[in-house]
């Protein structure tokens, strides 16, 4: 089996291996508690691009 985890964004569970079709999961990550979290992992990331995206867009 598969030591991959993935969120599949379609059913909101987890799934241990590739289970659901890639445009419905977000991962791999090594562990079900990492894939647990992955909305948020996605909203941290996403925050932290827009932040780096305004500092270029408008240099001090």
């Amino acid at each position: 089996m598969s030591e991959e985890w993935y969120y599949n964004t379609r059913t909101n569970e987890v799934e241990h291996g590739r289970q659901a079709r890639g445009v419905d999961r977000l991962g791999p990550y090594p562990d079900e508690a990492t894939a647990r979290r992955a909305l948020e992992l996605a909203r941290e990331r996403t925050a932290a691009e827009d932040r780096s995206d305004a500092e270029w867009n408008n240099p001090q």
